[in-house]
């Protein structure tokens, strides 16, 4: 089964209408609403609810003080860094101070959605505004305060350097300085955020959210609300989309609404509308970026020194994750002999970030593949040939670079071909054939450019996945695992992993995501992970009852275990395929019942009296029936990479973008399900394309989103979107898992920016820094270049 494009097992039940979404659930629960602040900063003074308490059906309100014990503290830090000097994290409602636009003030409960509405409408809340600090230069510049003991509106520092940097500068033949920018954008799921929480006749708190980490909801709910772990389940139903949104843990949404469940011994709802997804969700990207970089004659990068600002919002709940990432993707595919990175986290009056599908890493990108761009340039050489001179040879493999990546262990890529991958994107898009491309478009009065862009992205993080798989006496597979699915198409990914293990069809096995109750420890979905960690967990947990299966048909059949092997559901004679047993009656005769109710349990019960007289039933230390634990804990990120090539043409008039052949050539490892695998790739370049020509978050100096709407926000159509996408995949399988995969959910977004940035500078033949690029803003610098504001590109061939 690995490797084969299987379709997705769990599609028909998604687009026939039988997914159940948060939305679908908790008919019979009492609705919430929040009051947000309008104001960027402000003290909160007052908050009157007199008039809310005669709308009909108004069930509760609460504010900060009406909140208990822990759940009054500060929301913790949920991945502590020690680059973080200053954390400041806000509370589940305000604590007589709001930070950002949109942060929950009062939480209203009644009947209905409605009437909970009416009544948050119905309380006036007094506040006093202060000047917000809004942008980078205002953070930079430290003139107000986001919070007042951060004098320098500094949250954090990560500082990386390897070789001497300012000696291989002083030497180099040339260097050059580049100035970059890329502005905030969202996730913007087709499902927003949402929790469900009931109090069972037990006692046991139940909770259904639309989030990437539900065993963390778990554990912090829990510590907040004063319980213990065992008497929290948390469920994610099915998810419409989370881009790493969902993956905050936890939102105040999900400690208030199970709160509000256990006080008033009622189920509670909760479902983000789109405006609050615009305008209390978190955010991403939103960087300024100095590449000072020294090269000699031939291209070779000898030393570079990154320099980033990077607005993070108003809290640092999430850590500097996303700092981090960037930090250790300013590395590339290269083999550079010197080089520093220091990333500056800044708090803003905005919302806080956290990881948005890319996480930091489309940055890094960036900032590097226009440092390569830049020194082609500035040489007068191919752009590919820079890169070429530079890439680490594959018999350097596995290479540490010195820096240290998000799971604060070094970076070691673990294996691929980056020279193969770059002459394999050369050959896909037609690149020493493009001049003549141009020459043909410009007789017809047309404008292209080419571009790309290589990366390499940390995938398959730890700590450790687990998975519980259970094969049943009627030939079915269960299959638990803590990640979650938001449309990766994991339930078929996994189940190809047991059914080419236990050689079982694909259809006997259920897979189930993103339920405590399922299996007790597990971390989420995030990072690339799925099939390279939870992968690795379902491959060691169906081994080993492939291990007692083969052993149990071993002593009924009185063959040797290593003569047998599983095929289409049936232990067998190798060579002697009569000889067998079916893998159900197996699963029957490892549960020794003294009683059979069925064909499969007469059959056990037949092999179980051929025992002989003095053999238990059971092996010693034997747990009854086929069933089995297994977490897979990586000692280190694995590394997928890829290249990718874009031709735009640029409209002399409009100053319109069209992208007319997207290429992408990717190594994820061993490839499981290619059909799954290029889905992922489609999905991430059209999010690329969408934040490298039409999306940002457009907030005005007083922290005032203007644009939080879809009829305000620019987003891609699918006439926006390249219409076929032209994938090679290589594969440099992984030493690090049983499976030898690497991720792939992230890479299509990965090189997006900095290969459109690319190809469209290549058109215009003048230097683009700062992405997004929307029309209008392409308009206004061909108006810079005309007055000499812009410098023009210095290589001949553009």
């Amino acid at each position: 089964m690995l490797g084969s494009a299987v379709t997705r097992v769990e599609d028909r039940r998604l687009v026939t209408g039988q997914g159940r979404f948060l939305d679908d659930l908790g008919a019979d629960a009492l609705a919430a609403a929040f009051v947000r602040s309008p104001h960027a900063h402000a003290l909160v003074l007052d908050v009157d609810a007199s008039d809310s308490v005669d709308v009909e059906g108004l069930v509760a309100v609460y504010t900060w003080e009406d909140l208990p014990g822990r759940a009054a503290q500060p929301i913790p830090v949920s991945l502590p860094h020690p680059g973080l000097i200053a954390p400041r994290t806000g509370y589940a409602l305000a604590n007589g101070e709001v930070n950002h636009l949109g942060e929950p003030v009062v939480m209203v409960v009644a009947r209905d959605r409605y009437i909970a509405e009416d009544a948050a409408e119905r309380i006036r809340v007094t506040y006093e505004p202060l000047a917000p600090v809004v942008g980078i230069e205002a953070a930079r510049h430290a003139e107000t305060r986001v919070h007042d003991d951060v004098p320098d509106n500094v949250a954090g520092v990560i500082r990386q350097e390897c070789g001497d940097v300012d000696a291989a500068l002083a030497a180099a033949p040339h260097v050059l300085d580049l100035n970059l920018d890329i502005e905030r954008s969202m996730a913007a799921p087709l499902e927003g955020r949402g929790v469900l929480a009931r109090v069972g006749e037990d006692g046991r708190l139940v909770i259904h959210t639309s989030t990437q980490v539900p065993h963390a909801v778990r554990a912090v709910v829990a510590h907040l609300l004063g319980l213990a772990d065992a008497d929290v389940d948390v469920v994610t139903p099915d998810i419409g989309g989370a881009f790493g949104l969902k993956g905050v843990r936890p939102w105040p949404e999900e400690i208030l609404v199970p709160l509000a469940a256990r006080l008033l011994r009622q189920p509670v709802k909760w479902v983000e509308d789109r405006r609050e997804n615009f305008i209390a969700s978190a955010q991403e990207r939103a960087q300024r970026q100095h590449v000072r970089v020294g090269f000699d004659d031939t291209g070779r990068v000898l030393g570079y020194d990154i320099d980033i600002c990077h607005d993070i919002g108003a809290y640092s709940q999430y850590g500097l994750v996303v700092s981090q990432n960037t930090s250790s993707h300013l590395l590339g595919p290269y083999a550079v002999p010197a080089k520093r990175a220091t990333v500056t986290a800044l708090y803003t009056n905005l919302v806080m970030v956290a990881p948005y599908r890319g996480a930091g890493r489309p940055e890094a990108v960036f900032a590097v593949e226009r440092m390569m761009d830049r020194v082609a340039d500035h040489l007068g050489m191919d752009r590919a040939a820079v890169r070429e001179v530079n890439l680490i040879p594959t018999d350097q493999l596995p290479y540490g670079h010195g820096f240290r990546g998000q799971d604060g262990r070094e970076v070691v890529y673990d294996s691929g071909d980056y020279a193969g991958a770059l002459k394999a994107l050369k050959d896909l898009v037609d690149w020493d054939d493009f001049e003549g491309l141009r020459a043909a478009a410009r007789r017809e009065g047309r404008t292209v450019g080419i571009g790309l862009a290589a990366y390499v992205e940390n995938t398959g993080l730890g700590p450790y996945e687990g998975a519980r798989v259970h094969l049943a006496p009627n030939g079915r597979v269960s299959v638990a695992t803590g990640i979650t699915s938001q449309g990766q198409g994991h339930e078929t990914v996994l189940a190809q992993v047991v059914a080419s293990e236990l050689g079982v069809a694909l259809g006997d096995v259920d897979v189930t995501t993103g339920d405590t109750r399922g299996i007790r420890y597990g971390v989420g979905t995030y990072a690339s992970r799925g099939a390279v960690v939870a992968g690795s967990a379902v491959a060691r947990a169906a081994r080993k009852i492939k291990e007692r299966a083969l052993q149990l048909a071993a002593d009924a059949l009185e063959a040797d275990p290593d003569d047998l092997e599983l095929v289409d559901g049936v232990v067998r004679v190798k060579g002697t395929p009569s000889v067998a047993l079916p893998l159900r009656t197996v699963a029957a005769l490892s549960n020794p019942l003294r009683y059979s109710f069925d064909e499969e349990a007469r059959n056990a019960s037949r092999f179980a009296r051929a025992l002989a007289e003095d053999q238990p039933p059971l092996a010693d230390e034997a747990a009854p029936g086929l069933e089995s634990l297994a977490f897979h804990s990586p000692v280190r990120s694995t590394f997928a990479n890829g290249i990718h090539a874009v031709v735009v043409e640029t409209d002399p008039r409009t100053a319109e973008i069209r992208i007319l052949r997207y290429c992408v050539v990717h190594d994820c490892g061993r490839v499981i399900n290619p059909l799954i695998v290029e889905g992922q790739i489609h999905g991430g370049v059209a999010q690329g394309v969408g934040g490298s020509l039409y999306e940002r978050m457009a907030y005005d100096q007083d922290g005032q989103l203007l644009n939080a709407s879809f009829m305000d926000f620019l987003m891609p159509y699918a006439t926006e979107v390249p219409p076929h996408i032209e994938i090679d995949h290589l594969e440099s399988p992984s030493p690090l898992n049983p499976l030898g995969v690497k991720g792939a959910g992230e890479a299509g977004v990965i090189p997006a920016a900095a290969a459109i940035a690319s190809a469209i500078e290549d058109a215009e033949g003048f230097r683009i820094e700062a992405m997004p690029l929307s029309p209008d803003g392409l308009f206004r610098l061909r108006q810079l270049f005309a007055a000499g504001e812009i410098e023009p590109l210095r290589r001949e061939r553009r």
